[in-house]
């Protein structure tokens, strides 16, 4: 799957713009997509590092519609939907290298998802 097949749209709310200064963002995301394919496609597509993904499922509610035909019945689309936290502390990644040195990984890393609240 590509990523912009796994990340369908941001999904706001007054709790989802809320929850952008705790570091955490939510989208709708395909139904057969992973926790891991969630991460991946976020951390490629926006540039940041992700700690957690929390994902929940929601199924079809049932409707009745009248019209003047008669009785119509229907559902409503299911999804699902993924709570991503990413790290508000980017740094970059530094390790050892050989002989004992500190070297860094040269990755930058952003520490929030720019067009996200718009």
């Amino acid at each position: 799957m590509n990523n912009y097949d796994i990340i369908i749209r941001p999904h706001k709310s007054e709790k989802t713009t809320a929850d952008i200064e705790k570091g955490k963002y939510t989208f709708i995301v395909a139904e057969k997509a992973t926790k891991i394919d969630v991460k991946k496609a976020v951390e490629d597509l926006f540039g940041v590092r992700v700690l957690s993904v929390n994902t929940i499922r929601y199924d079809g509610k049932k409707k009745v519609r009248h019209q003047n035909s008669g009785v119509v019945e229907g559902r409503t689309v299911s999804y699902k939907k993924a709570i991503v936290k990413i790290d508000l502390n980017a740094n970059e990644e530094t390790y050892l290298g050989k002989g004992g040195k500190t070297v860094k990984s040269g990755k930058k890393v952003k520490n929030i998802i720019e067009g996200y609240a718009d």
